[in-house]
């Protein structure tokens, strides 16, 4: 086929209803019937579509997938897609296995509402056989609309999810590719794709992680999510009606400092916010700035840090907010309970920096109004001064006058917030300092992060380690 960018999605549509290796069925809820109606229109449909169905109420849809808690949700797709495939490849191997490629198309929908009071958003995917005769492999996405109708969601569903089968069958084999191709002849402020899985042979030695990232990359997503096991996670799903605390950080490595403060500022969050015990979600936060040089992101560098991250247990979040404001506005789009953040004294006072805010018509009142709004807390690690050896908190933090009047008033408020019961011996630890040993290939650096971080340096020889 010729190169997806110079498709429109009518051409994509006709190109895979011309040919006879690629037939499938269509199973659409909500929002109507939008990816299977450009198959239709393109003609030929009949060489694709072996089966079309909309079970859009909801007895009719537990009647045929199982019932689920919530209709719009990956457990719904997923036994959509599984009863479908298994049923096309049942009824048809025998007849034509040999020489087709069977494919699940499927989508769950919520659309703008009458009220427009609604969640837009979608959980969208294919699986599919590469080849004829081979086993499944599928691709799942998460989709949020953001167009202000009904119509203008449903065309760009259509559109997507045309782009997803062509990226399917011919991208599969370059995953940045088909990434890019999801929003061919669609601008990118119509939707945010903010979660993307992708699992079979045709995927083999493809990491999800580094695919999820790539939508931040691209702009099509803020963030992306992965559990400590790995596994990508939906962010709304995720952070869904929970108590968040999240501390931002570069870890390279993650050391017992990074580990410290998320415990006292867990103690401290749960105390003033009146959380239960085991409520809360805590973070691990990198700023896609932190992954990048000179405009590239290194993803080796981004395995490295997951990696070990993912042995301290902690969700690990990759954003695209480099503003403390935006993270949380992001974050309080997902829940509608209390949000810690927790950083250093340093951190804290480079809030209070105004040159980061020149972008804004309110400057940094405008910043702290946004980061302030809902019920955030800023929860402040001490530092040590290397030069005095002087133990640094909140109390000892001094701007310029006008400023020193915010930072009273918000401290005064309990936006801000100390943390008192740490680990004293633990503040002379610095990730560059433990790099630079690492390098030298002294030992010593074993003691400032803790026992599973070090055991996955080692094991795996990262950030330089050689042994």
């Amino acid at each position: 086929m010729s190169d997806a960018r110079e498709c429109s999605t009518l051409d994509k549509a006709l190109a895979i209803n011309l040919d006879s290796g690629r037939y499938g069925t269509f199973a659409e809820i909500g929002a109507g019937q939008e990816v299977v109606r450009w198959f239709f229109q393109a003609g030929g449909a009949a060489g694709t579509i072996s089966k079309s169905i909309s079970a859009y109420d909801m007895h009719v849809s537990d009647a045929i997938y199982g019932k689920c808690q919530r209709y719009v949700c990956r457990e719904r797709l997923e036994s959509m897609l599984d009863y479908e495939q298994a049923l096309i490849r049942h009824r048809l191997s025998n007849t034509r296995g040999d020489s087709t490629s069977f494919f699940t198309f499927a989508d769950t929908v919520s659309a703008r509402n009458y009220l427009g009071t609604n969640e837009c958003h979608a959980w969208m995917g294919i699986r599919f056989q590469a080849a004829p005769g081979a086993d499944d492999s599928a691709i799942i996405l998460h989709v949020r609309m953001l167009d202000d109708s009904n119509a203008l969601q449903q065309d760009a569903l259509g559109i997507v999810g045309v782009n997803l089968i062509y990226g399917a069958y011919d991208l599969h084999h370059q995953p940045e590719a088909l990434i890019a191709s999801l929003i061919d002849g669609i601008s990118a402020n119509r939707l945010e794709i903010d979660m993307i899985s992708v699992s079979g042979p045709a995927f083999v030695g493809i990491d999800n992680r580094v695919m999820t990232l790539r939508l931040v990359q691209l702009g099509l997503t803020g963030a992306a999510m992965f559990s400590a096991d790995g596994v990508v996670l939906q962010p709304s799903e995720a952070l869904r009606k929970r108590p968040l605390l999240v501390e931002r950080g570069r870890f390279r490595p993650v050391t017992h400092v990074n580990i410290d403060m998320l415990d006292a500022a867990m103690a401290k969050f749960e105390q003033v916010c009146d959380v239960q015990a085991g409520e809360t979600l805590p973070i691990m936060e990198i700023s896609m700035h932190n992954l990048a040089e000179h405009g590239d992101v290194f993803l080796e560098d981004f395995v490295s840090r997951a990696e070990v991250l993912a042995t301290t247990g902690y969700t690990v979040l990759i954003s695209d907010y480099p503003e403390f404001y935006r993270l949380a506005a992001y974050l309080f789009r997902c829940t509608n309970r209390p949000i810690g953040l927790a950083m250093g004294l340093g951190t804290l006072r480079s809030l209070f920096e105004e040159q980061y805010y020149a972008a804004l018509d309110g400057g940094i009142l405008e910043s702290f109004g946004r980061l302030f709004k809902e019920q955030l807390k800023l929860l402040i690690y001490p530092l040590k001064n290397e030069s005095t050896g002087k133990i640094e908190s909140v109390d000892d933090l001094r701007l310029e006058n006008s400023l020193q009047h915010l930072f009273n008033y918000l401290k005064s408020r309990q936006c801000i917030i100390a943390l008192e019961d740490i680990s004293q011996e633990f503040l002379g630890i610095h990730s560059p300092d433990v790099l630079d040993m690492i390098a030298s290939g002294s030992d010593e650096w074993q003691k400032m992060v803790p026992e599973s971080v070090a055991t996955a340096i080692v094991e795996r020889k990262l950030f330089g380690y050689s042994g």
